[in-house]
């Protein structure tokens, strides 16, 4: 059992091994397309290189401010500059570098929507530092995507360019020009002298659309997750170009940071210089009413006792109003929670200690910038602000819960106060009503007079803070050109190498899937149950069709070998009245049917369609059995398009089958000896008919193979295509052995299905397969040997001869 398991891994090994070289050497046939293909692709590739122009990569870092990974001691020392700013943290800073507000700002800023160009061959050269010229849009009426402007400097003062209407126009230097798009004009530069009778292309291109592509083509990423340094990088065939455009995007990085703080800390200075101008005022009345009452009550002193009842009542009032102070501002957050802007400037928190409350109001500011940011580019119904108004209404809630907390224990605090500056008052009911007006009114210079030194500190402070320049972003790393990333030689060279193979192979592939020919013998034998009887390979010959009389040609012993196996076809098929068991095998086919007193074997060739080889294959088998010695006829009775006495070079003047069978003209009068071929004579068609299916259907045509097989050993019939014409079924009946030609790569396996059904109706006695038409080379089927056995010095073929051949592998 072990050993058929063997067996059959072996088998299927050595299919898998054919199968395999097969395809390979279908594919090594047409060596001269892969071939073609790779000088092609190869070519492609050194002319791309040759003219493409190299893209570089252009890098740049940069440490942005990130509270969540800077260390404590790295916090500002000064937190007076620092009073608005927000947390920040870099990945929100990459998206603001990113963004496209910051971006088409550096566009417009260097003029990237216009780039200048100078053609040499097929090669173009970006003028992006070395233009003569600069494009000035004065003014634009219409849209700039795609727009060129080819100019040629005449000298330094004029130039030529293509007006709307298509014609050559001069104009000067410095002179508004208008087209479709708008007004414009060109200004020379210092390298004016150097492109003097050149051509210089301007292209043109929306600043937003410029810009759109350029966010699109910006890396920034974090360089470590530890640090927050942010890596920019960006590519460009122009390194100065790439250079010019990253240090320009820190820069206007850094000043759209710097304006945002401005405009906060503005916002909160005003707000204070709002509040000192409403208590310049109060502070000026409480001290003029101080100095009026002083004045008309006469009071210069207070007894001691007075003193520490005044002192007392002085500081609970100065904690009172503290309170007062702090509900204000309690009061101001609440009404400004409970609104529904989602904008303006956040309430100030001054006198309010409480760190939680502190926190949120900054939240709150921070998530309302980002939201005014956001907003910049973006409408507002986009999805994007879900996530944002939510944080800010639940920032919201929180502010309001804690106010409340507050608010409570601030009235709570209120309230004892009262009650003690009650008890106070009623301890000095015997001090004069004049001291007790004149306590109160001190009591309220004092509370004004402190905030306002409060507020008159803090407002000096966010003045230094607004005067500060610091920026967001220290630049580690200033833009420099890195290596090319565009093109890599071995890159390109591999994708050509990929394309010179891989076409070739998809064309060959295609080519033969939609192909849907015969290319080998197990084609015919899965789908027929019909013997192939012999193989005969393709070569070209020219005009030299008969080949068997070649001793040394490969194509004349596989005739041979086909005429050995016809034998035993006629054998298999009649019963000889001789016995034949004595008789060496090797002599059968030398022995003619004279000897034997046998009737001549009638041998029927037929095809599916024309160009098959079918009278190439009647040919040489009569030439190849008349070899033997045994007396032969061929007989041309493809009556609509006969070939054989051409291939003999024969007249068709002299009668044939047709004049026979539609005659009483004898046997003798239409046979024609072959000439060089000795025990071998042919039988034309005689004149073409017009009804030969009728004509074959006389009686005159038995007793014409009746007498043929009386005179001749073997009768060999050329028919016409059976597929084609009913012909051949007609001549059938007379035969013995019928012999079926298949083309490789010629035979469409559609034809397969109608073989089988004429095999299977018995239309055709003892049927046959011949094979032929085999390029092994070409469809990886077929012998293993070729002509070198035969012929050791084979002749060289002829230039046209081998011209086709190569021409036939593409």
């Amino acid at each position: 059992m072990n050993s058929r398991q063997s067996t059959n891994v072996k088998t299927t090994a050595g299919h898998q091994f054919t199968d395999l070289r097969v395809v390979l050497t279908k594919y090594v046939y047409h060596w001269p397309l892969f071939a073609l293909g790779l000088i092609v692709a190869l070519t492609g590739a050194y002319i791309y290189l040759h003219n493409v122009n190299p893209v570089y990569e252009i890098s740049a870092t940069i440490l942005v401010k990130d509270e969540k990974k800077s260390p404590q001691q790295e916090k500002s020392a000064l937190p007076e500059l620092d009073q608005t700013s927000s947390p920040k943290n870099a990945e929100t800073e990459i998206e603001i570098l990113k963004s496209k507000n910051l971006v088409k700002q550096v566009v417009n800023n260097l003029q990237l929507w216009v780039n200048y160009k100078s053609g040499v061959d097929f090669k173009t050269q970006d003028l992006y530092e070395t233009s003569p010229v600069k494009f000035l849009l004065v003014q634009k009426t219409g849209s700039l995507t795609g727009k060129k402007i080819s100019i040629v400097i005449k000298d330094k003062n004029t130039f030529v360019f293509d007006n709307v209407s298509g014609q050559k126009q001069s104009a000067a230097f410095n002179t508004p020009i208008k087209n479709g798009f708008g007004t414009w004009l060109l200004k020379p530069t210092g390298f004016i002298d150097q492109y003097i009778g050149s051509t210089i292309n301007i292209d043109l291109n929306e600043p937003e659309m410029v810009s759109n592509n350029y966010v699109k083509t910006v890396d920034a990423h974090l360089l470590d997750k530890l640090a927050p340094t942010i890596g920019l990088f960006v590519t460009d065939e122009v390194p100065k170009r790439g250079v010019d455009f990253l240090d320009n995007l820190i820069t206007a990085y850094n000043q759209a940071a710097l304006l945002e703080e401005k405009r906060t800390t503005k916002s909160t200075i005003d707000f204070i210089d709002h509040r000192l101008a409403s208590l310049t005022g109060e502070l000026s009345h409480a001290e003029k009413n101080v100095e009026g009452y002083r004045s008309s009550q006469g009071i210069t002193d207070i007894s001691s006792q007075s003193q520490v009842y005044l002192e007392n009542v002085q500081n609970n009032g100065i904690k009172l109003n503290e309170v007062n102070v702090q509900l204000n501002v309690i009061n101001g957050i609440e009404r400004y929670v409970n609104s529904n802007s989602e904008t303006g400037t956040a309430p100030a928190t001054i006198g309010i200690t409480d760190p939680a409350l502190n926190s949120l109001i900054e939240k709150l500011s921070d998530l309302q910038l980002k939201r005014s940011a956001l907003l910049a580019t973006t409408p507002e119904g986009n999805p994007m602000f879900e996530p944002i108004n939510k944080q800010i209404a639940l920032t919201k809630a929180s502010i309001k819960q804690t106010v409340q907390g507050i608010k409570a224990s601030l009235l709570s605090s209120k309230k004892e106060l009262q009650s003690f500056n009650s008890k106070s008052e009623s301890s000095i009911k015997d001090i004069p009503g004049q001291e007790r007006q004149f306590v109160d009114m001190k009591r309220q210079q004092s509370i004004k007079e402190n905030l306002y030194v409060y507020l008159l500190q803090k407002r000096e402070e966010l003045a230094l803070s607004y005067a500060s320049t610091f920026v967001d972003a220290r630049i580690v790393d200033a833009a420099n050109v890195g290596d090319i990333t565009w093109p890599k030689k071995s890159f390109v060279f591999a994708i050509a190498l990929l394309c010179g193979l891989g076409l070739p192979f998809m064309v060959i592939y295609f080519r033969n899937s939609f192909t849907n020919k015969i290319t080998e013998r197990r084609d015919i034998e899965n789908a027929l149950n019909i013997p192939v009887l012999g193989e005969i390979s393709y070569e070209d010959l020219n005009d030299d069709v008969i080949v068997v009389t070649n001793k040394h040609h490969l194509i004349g012993e596989q005739f041979r070998a086909l005429r050995t196996n016809l034998h035993y076809a006629h054998t298999n098929q009649n019963a000889s009245p001789i016995s034949l068991s004595n008789m060496p095998k090797a002599s059968l086919n030398v022995v003619s049917n004279h000897d034997l007193n046998v009737e001549g074997r009638v041998t029927l060739l037929t095809s599916s369609v024309s160009k098959e080889g079918k009278s190439f294959v009647s040919v040489n088998l009569a030439v190849s059995l008349a070899a033997t010695g045994r007396k032969t006829v061929i007989m041309e009775m493809d009556l609509r398009k006969p070939k054989i006495l051409k291939i003999f070079n024969l007249s068709n003047s002299n009668p044939g089958i047709s004049e026979f069978l539609s005659s009483n003209i004898s046997v003798d009068a239409i046979i024609n000896p072959s000439g060089k071929i000795a025990n071998l004579d042919v039988i034309g068609c005689g004149q073409i008919p017009t009804d030969p299916s009728e004509l074959l259907e006389h009686e005159r045509l038995v007793e014409l193979i009746s007498e043929l097989k009386d005179r001749y050993d073997d009768i060999i019939i050329d028919t016409p295509p059976l597929h084609l014409v009913t012909d051949a079924m007609i001549i059938a009946k007379l035969a013995d052995v019928s012999l079926y030609i298949i083309r490789q790569g010629y035979t469409g396996k559609n034809e397969l299905d109608f073989i089988s059904e004429i095999e299977q109706t018995e239309k055709l006695p003892n049927m046959q397969i011949v094979f032929n038409g085999i390029k092994k080379n070409k469809y990886g089927y077929g012998y293993n040997y070729d002509n070198s056995y035969y012929n050791p010095d084979p002749a060289k073929p002829q230039f046209n001869m081998a011209w086709k051949q190569f021409l036939s592998r593409f």
